[in-house]
């Protein structure tokens, strides 16, 4: 009976645990649709790891539509019409055979998560792969749809560009843009842009300076891309 009590306790503690983390995830969501989160899993990261944390948050409107046009083309181009998922490119990713050899890479495009996956990551979870990326990924999809659904599509892409990281401790276009043209991200023209989008999803090894071979090679079909979509009205309307 004792052992029946303890079990209930127990359980009862981890409930009442668990409610009281939903109530204050969805607070601190609600807090960041007007301001930038504090510091994010990654960031803290950065500076346990030696990185330091080189940021400096920026307003929609202190953002070049260049940058705006080349995360969109890079990233996610059914942005302004998805409702944080492209479900097309899930369900061919779940398609696709596994591919076993080290040396193949996956094609282009095959699961990648749309900005405002990306955005719920960063801000409210972690980085990783492997296993602990599967268990990231309800969490994920519920955080999607909030901020989908609370913040909308101009919050998404202004918290997604000031948090994500763009270099070793780099965290933001603001920083980056200061970092490696010495200017503000206001001022980006589109090939500094190409430039800085050019380097993720591993800004740690794809370099803007000095000039990766990753990042001189993407930087171009990025720009080719953005002057293909700009003409798009909903990303037109979006970005400026």
């Amino acid at each position: 009976m004792a052992f029946l009590k303890s079990r209930f306790r127990l359980l009862n503690f981890l409930v009442r645990w668990f409610v009281y983390l939903l109530i204050s995830s969805f607070v601190y969501l609600l807090f960041c649709k007007w301001l930038i989160p504090p510091i994010t899993l990654t960031q803290f990261s950065a500076v346990v790891h030696g990185y330091g944390l080189n940021r400096d948050y920026v307003s929609w409107n202190e953002i070049s539509p260049n940058a705006k046009l080349a995360a969109i083309a890079s990233e996610d181009q059914l942005f302004p019409d998805h409702e944080g998922f492209d479900w097309k490119a899930i369900e061919k990713s779940m398609q696709e055979k596994p591919i076993r050899k080290k040396n193949k890479a996956r094609p282009k495009g095959a699961a990648a998560s749309t900005i405002s996956q990306q955005t719920a990551k960063n801000v409210f979870l972690w980085q990783g792969s492997g296993i602990t990326r599967y268990i990231r990924k309800a969490p994920e999809f519920a955080y999607t749809f909030l901020i989908e659904t609370i913040w909308g599509k101009k919050r998404i892409m202004e918290v997604y560009l000031n948090v994500i990281e763009m270099g070793k401790g780099v965290f933001g276009i603001e920083a980056a843009s200061q970092k490696y043209f010495h200017k503000s991200a206001k001022y980006l023209s589109r090939q500094e842009a190409a430039m800085i989008i050019s380097c993720l999803p591993n800004p740690k090894k794809f370099t803007v300076v000095p000039v990766s071979r990753r990042v001189q090679w993407r930087t171009p079909r990025i720009l080719r891309q953005m002057q293909m979509i700009e003409s798009d009205p909903d990303i037109s309307e979006l970005i400026h």
